[in-house]
């Protein structure tokens, strides 16, 4: 949830597998600066060419883009450290169990999301030959935890995962994807975005226990309305820490308040001796630790457990839920990964100077080719969609230009596959303060949003409020589309609404109604 999206690493701190509020073109009111997602104007100089010193050099073109190996071997590195916390905190995500009971092994989760990271950046680096870095996305695998709480199995979703990627792949090479983007509405995607955000904090406050379902009303405060028991302090006193980060723009800042929550779990653990709040016999202890206990496991290094690679159903979803149903789930994360991959290219190509003059990433079809596989990985190695990484700003403002840059990254990540087992000690309430954040910093993306026209506002508000109330992406999303269609339409704006959005309209108002529609047919 991400996961499915940070301005440079101050300003851009979080956008990643949440949708980014960029689309191709003015629309709606909103600035061309805004559209473009960076204020950075054109493309810097490339100035006279320069003789490569090596192979190496020729291959990346570190000098003719006016950098060194060292400066981008030092950006590779600044953008791991500002996206790592991705292994510490999509096992978190993954951790509930499935419509069937299964849960995902927490060590194999953080494995594999490292290595599938690893390994689609390194190809990121060689093919696409641009400073970006891919991983699980936040935001994304948010949607993936819902569906697979409240719907399917974990092989059923990540089936549909993988045929949103194979789908992605297709629309990339047919040129097919850019007039599904242009379909939607600059106003909805950015109300998509924000709609993310609260659904991340909701989310976030859950896994900590900050909200609990109520006596007598849909959710109540704490317990009892109160902030009682040790783990709700390692949560409060691990988000201000974290925001204090955030705010003073220290890099890596989402992962560095996840370590320090968890020591401070760690020692609180050691003292207090709370354990899990699930207990033998189905005991309930409210003021314990919501999933792990926060303990040293035996080995901090091991071997990775690879286990769930391959562990999907590519039609099991359709089985289980309806033909209808899985597309209008494989198509809402598919919008979800077009408007994060879009955003993402334009911000860090603005920040590294490597836009044209009409704010293209030249070149770019190597680039989107390998995210649209990545998404696909993803699901293929059960740990959700792999997306570009907004956090590859980081790398791009310490002086990365090159695909050199994401190599090194990789690399970082096939190394951190063999510490998963420090996971097993990060409890809910320790990383839930960085999905508080992420919410944060995600929903910023408001000040985008058209609010003297109630065409717009309402299926904008409809959207955002209908993510975390239903606790539903796709909801939020349908209520949108099929609102703005019909306020357009009402208020003479027929001439405005895109083809494409009649199909996307007519396909939701089937998965809205289908259960009166089986009952009728």
């Amino acid at each position: 949830m991400p996961s499915k999206s940070r301005p440079t690493r101050g300003a851009t701190a979080a956008r990643r597998s949440a949708p980014a509020a960029a689309p191709t073109a003015p629309d709606e009111g909103t600035p061309a600066d805004v559209v473009a997602g960076t204020t950075t104007a054109q493309r810097r100089s490339q100035g006279p060419r320069v003789r490569p010193k090596n192979g190496l050099d020729r291959f990346f073109q570190v000098s003719e883009r006016r950098s060194t190996v060292g400066r981008e071997l030092r950006g590779g590195v600044t953008t791991f450290f500002t996206m790592a916390y991705i292994v510490v905190l999509n096992p978190i995500i993954l951790s509930g169990a499935d419509v069937n009971g299964t849960k995902l092994r927490f060590a194999s989760v953080a494995a594999v999301t490292a290595l599938v990271a690893g390994v689609m950046t390194i190809l990121m680096g060689v093919v696409g030959k641009y400073p970006l870095a891919l991983a699980t996305g936040l935001g994304i695998n948010a949607i993936v935890a819902a569906y697979a709480a409240t719907q399917l199995s974990w092989p059923d979703v990540m089936g549909l995962i993988v045929l949103e990627g194979l789908l992605i792949t297709v629309l990339v090479l047919t040129g097919f994807r850019k007039a599904v983007f242009e379909a939607i509405p600059p106003q909805l995607k950015t109300a998509i975005a924000v709609g993310i955000g609260f659904f991340l904090t909701i989310i976030g406050l859950a896994d900590a226990g900050v909200i609990r379902a109520g006596t007598g009303t849909p959710i109540s405060f704490g317990i009892n309305g109160q902030l009682a028991g040790w783990p709700l302090l390692v949560f409060c006193v691990g988000l201000l820490f974290t925001a204090v980060l955030v705010v003073r723009k220290v890099k890596g800042a989402l992962l560095i308040g996840i370590v320090f929550s968890t020591i401070l779990a760690i020692i609180v653990e050691a003292v207090a001796h709370i354990g899990p709040r699930f207990g033998a016999g189905g005991a309930v202890h409210p003021r314990a630790w919501a999933l792990q206990v926060p303990k040293l496991p035996e080995h901090l290094v091991d071997k990775p457990n690879l286990s769930l690679i391959g562990n999907f159903s590519l039609f099991g979803g359709f089985e289980r839920i309806g033909v209808i149903a899985a597309l209008l789930i494989v198509f809402s994360i598919m919008i979800a990964d077009f408007f994060d991959t879009v955003g993402t290219v334009t911000a860090v190509g603005a920040e590294g100077g490597l836009l044209d003059e009409d704010r293209n990433l030249p070149k770019s079809q190597p680039v989107l080719l390998i995210d649209s596989l990545a998404a696909a990985a993803g699901g293929a190695a059960s740990v959700s969609s792999n997306t570009t990484y907004i956090e590859s700003t980081a790398g791009v403002a310490d002086g990365a230009r090159t695909g050199l840059a994401s190599v090194a990254t990789g690399v970082l990540f096939l190394v951190a596959m063999f510490f998963s087992p420090l996971v097993q000690i990060v409890p809910s309430e320790a990383a839930a303060p960085a999905l508080v954040i992420v919410g944060a910093l995600m929903i910023t993306q408001i000040r985008y949003l058209v609010w003297d026209d109630m065409v717009l506002v309402i299926p904008a508000f409809l959207t955002i409020a209908l993510m975390p109330f239903t606790y539903s992406i796709t909801n939020g999303i349908g209520a949108g589309v099929i609102s703005y269609v019909l306020l357009r339409s009402v208020t003479g704006g027929l001439r405005q609404i895109h083809p494409l959005m009649w199909l996307i309209t007519v396909m939701f108002v089937i998965y809205f109604a289908l259960e009166p529609l089986q009952q009728l047919f």
